[in-house]
């Protein structure tokens, strides 16, 4: 069974903690469910997520994400056949847009769309190689 990696952008509606802990919480259930590994990047501005796992399933899910009244401007960046999954143990992890990524300004600007795949994607491989505390976060 092929797995794909994908990546999108897309401009939260009504951003707020209590939204964002439903997204996470359904996503983390449905993602453990499909056999998806992933994380989400996520502020008032933005939701930047990479998705893996068995190609129908991170499918579905993108089409599903796009159908969200949640998310407006959805934009694909990646969508790739991998070896291997980044974020292996995590159904869904939730990381805070870094002060090491683009800032609101830079993003309004159009910096998430002048970024390559490759560009996105090492800043998931930063957040991949960061330490987690397993007691504080859940994962899968």
């Amino acid at each position: 069974m092929a797995m794909k990696q994908i990546i999108y952008a897309s401009r939260p509606f009504g951003f707020d903690e209590g939204g964002l802990n439903s997204i996470l919480s359904t996503a983390r259930r449905r993602n453990s469910r499909n056999d998806i590994t992933g994380a989400l990047i996520c502020r008032a501005d933005i939701y930047l997520q990479l998705l893996e796992g068995p190609a129908e399933a991170i499918g579905d899910t993108y089409e599903r994400i796009k159908r969200d009244d949640r998310h407006l401007e959805v934009m694909l960046i990646r969508d790739q056949e991998v070896d291997r999954r980044l974020f292996p143990e995590w159904s869904m992890l939730d990381d805070p847009a870094r002060s090491w990524m683009w800032n609101q300004a830079e993003i309004a600007a159009g910096a998430l769309q002048a970024a390559s795949p490759e560009e996105v994607l090492a800043v998931f491989a930063r957040i991949a190689c960061e330490p987690r505390d397993h007691a504080t976060l859940m994962p899968a």
